[in-house]
């Protein structure tokens, strides 16, 4: 599989991925499915080790994102951060291959094709490698819908969303009640504390920073959706 070296946050469905180099952690992104799913695969640079968000389609191409030569990542774990069928089509199968470990909230973990050999609350962390990621359980789009922040030391926080945060708004929820817990929770556990530099990654589509969405929390908890 290509991958670009550039990152900018934009993958094209079937296109190139991309991959984002930290100090201690890499970022490659690919779409994947017929709905323009993302999964990221991040990769201790130290140990080697790597996790994937969401294996949400196409278990060859993800394989293929992985590489085949000696020193590829090992892919220890894999996240899945809720339990609609776009984001695990390819769970099972990939599991399988690699033998990898799976990770999902209690609260999503009935629908998905593995069992979650861990089950993850809100404040947890899951490790990659020598790289630890903190889990943010968001509540509204799923039960279960949980984020991961990685806090780079060397610069600013990286957040993988899932379909609980998007540019221009939250992830789709089903009534005024699962709205407001969405929104209360975003706004609470995520613009309360973290900076405006804060990158975040979603479920579909490209990326955004806090900063630039900040100013719309009002305007959506006002549209309501």
């Amino acid at each position: 599989m290509e991958i670009q070296e550039h990152y900018t946050g934009h993958v094209q469905p079937g296109g190139a991925a991309a991959r984002r180099r930290l100090d201690a952690l890499t970022v490659t992104k690919v779409s994947v499915g017929p709905m323009d799913n993302n999964a990221y695969l991040l990769t201790c640079r130290n140990t080697g080790d790597a996790l994937l968000v969401d294996a949400a389609n196409d278990p060859e191409r993800l394989a293929d994102l992985l590489g085949h030569d000696e020193d590829r990542p090992r892919l220890r774990t894999i996240v899945t951060t809720h339990q609609h069928p776009d984001h695990w089509q390819a769970l099972g199968s990939l599991a399988g291959q690699t033998g990898s470990y799976t990770v999902a909230h209690p609260a999503d973990a009935q629908p998905l094709p593995v069992p979650p050999d861990h089950e993850v609350e809100h404040g947890d962390t899951v490790t990659v490698g020598d790289c630890s990621l903190e889990v943010i359980h968001l509540r509204g789009h799923t039960p279960g819908s949980i984020a991961l922040l990685y806090r780079d030391p060397s610069g600013h926080p990286h957040l993988f969303t899932g379909d609980s945060l998007f540019p221009g708004g939250v992830g789709k929820t089903n009534s005024p009640e699962d709205f407001r817990s969405l929104i209360d929770d975003v706004e609470n556990r995520v613009f309360a504390v973290l900076p405006d530099e804060t990158w975040f990654y979603p479920g579909h589509g490209d990326d955004s920073t806090l900063g630039a969405e900040r100013p719309k929390l009002a305007e959506w908890r006002e549209r309501g959706w």
